[in-house]
């Protein structure tokens, strides 16, 4: 059962997984120590499950950035999220309940980069049916 300095502790390291414990502790009034054993819990229990890097795509040219709906003959979704996960330019996969049954996050170039990976790509995959995607504006949070 989570705290509330387990929940401090958790909202400091999603906003800069590299804050220092002794910050934390700070924060919390508790040794670094205190603060080194709650984070080792958390990620035993799985509630951390890893550390990550936040990466800016246009600083790797990537300046097209697009959440692509995926549509496939039912019996096929697993095998084309598969394929979708080996591909360097989907960044993320998610199976989904909304309008589409496959969500990725795709990392392209530019518009023709982008079209080419849904022509002849994503859309070539075995068992899709329907490559939909939608080109992020701005990224608000």
């Amino acid at each position: 059962m989570l705290d509330e300095r387990d929940r401090i502790i958790i909202e400091m390291l999603t906003k800069d997984a590299r804050t220092p414990f002794t910050e934390i502790a700070k924060v919390l009034g508790i040794s670094e120590t205190a603060v080194r054993k709650r984070v080792k819990a958390l990620e035993e229990a799985g509630v951390i499950r890893q550390y990550t890097v936040v990466v800016d795509p246009s600083k790797l040219g990537y300046n097209l950035v697009s959440l692509t709906g995926v549509d496939t003959l039912p019996e096929r979704i697993f095998d084309v999220a598969s394929k979708l996960k080996e591909f360097e330019f989907v960044r993320s996969v998610y199976l989904t309940s909304g309008d589409h049954m496959i969500m990725t996050e795709v990392w392209a170039k530019d518009g023709e980069d982008l079209s080419d990976i849904i022509s002849n790509k994503i859309g070539k995959i075995d068992g899709v049916t329907k490559v939909c995607p939608a080109i992020i504006l701005e990224k608000l949070k």
